[in-house]
């Protein structure tokens, strides 16, 4: 079983989210829009590069908790709000804090933030819930 305290940080997850990975992403989930795509839609309508489907961060989320945590934990329930569009070519950087240990679920506290010259919070307030087994 895996054990996690209150104050227990996770390894920090940081990806550049690169245009080819948000093609893929869109095609696993059919979610085609011209937003995270089109260049010349986007330049259109004054938006600067394509935008990343807000729901990669909750896999980002899902993926660092599931790597931490191990293959025998459950994520069973995730929550995050969106702060600022992240564009293809940023990076970003996922942070996690356990808050609370309790009958063998952890509530971990996340984030995550664009680094570099426009650093700024992509995703805040974050939380889940774990099962650890």
């Amino acid at each position: 079983m895996t054990t996690l305290t209150v104050g227990d940080q996770a390894p920090a997850l940081e990806r550049t989210m690169h245009l080819a990975d948000m093609v893929a992403y869109a095609g696993a989930t059919w979610d085609w829009h011209r937003l995270h795509y089109d260049s010349a839609w986007l330049e259109a309508r004054g938006i600067p590069a394509p935008v990343v489907d807000g729901q990669m961060f909750g896999a980002l989320i899902a993926q660092q908790l599931q790597d931490w945590c191990g293959p025998d934990a459950r994520i069973e329930r995730l929550r995050f709000r969106f702060k600022n569009l992240v564009y293809a070519g940023e990076t970003v950087s996922c942070a996690a804090t356990v808050t609370a240990v309790e009958d063998g679920v952890a509530t971990v506290e996340c984030r995550i933030d664009v680094l570099g010259d426009n650093a700024r919070v992509a995703v805040a307030p974050a939380s889940a819930e774990v099962r650890l087994r």
